[in-house]
């Protein structure tokens, strides 16, 4: 059975492969380093919706089995190495309730 995903059809050994569907890479990939993100979540705020986790390309989140205030599932980071901080999760949230910074922001804000 052939998995398909955005417009990608992979194999059932190539869907178990991680990021499996990124089947081209940069001539200089082994030059450039992509920047590295940390992933915030407002839990309180978070209704539940999972468009962070079903829309993030590196696959960072899931939705949790523990409960906020409101009664959702809120997302929990479950891979914060793969974070390459993109900011779709923080764009598509329609509570505003994740956001991320990369590694220089970080620094900048602690004294």
């Amino acid at each position: 059975m052939w998995l398909r995903t955005g417009g990608y059809s992979l194999s059932p050994k190539e869907a178990k492969m991680p990021d499996s569907h990124y089947w081209r890479k940069p001539f200089d990939s082994d030059k450039v380093k992509p920047s590295e993100g940390t992933v915030y979540i407002i839990k309180d705020r978070c209704k539940g919706c999972g468009f962070c986790v079903e829309f993030c390309p590196r696959g960072v989140l899931v939705l949790s089995t523990e409960f906020n205030k409101k009664g959702y599932h809120p997302p929990e980071v479950v891979h914060p190495e793969k974070c390459v901080n993109c900011d779709l999760c923080e764009r598509i949230c329609p509570e505003f309730a994740i956001y991320c910074l990369n590694q220089e922001e970080i620094i900048e804000l602690v004294p």
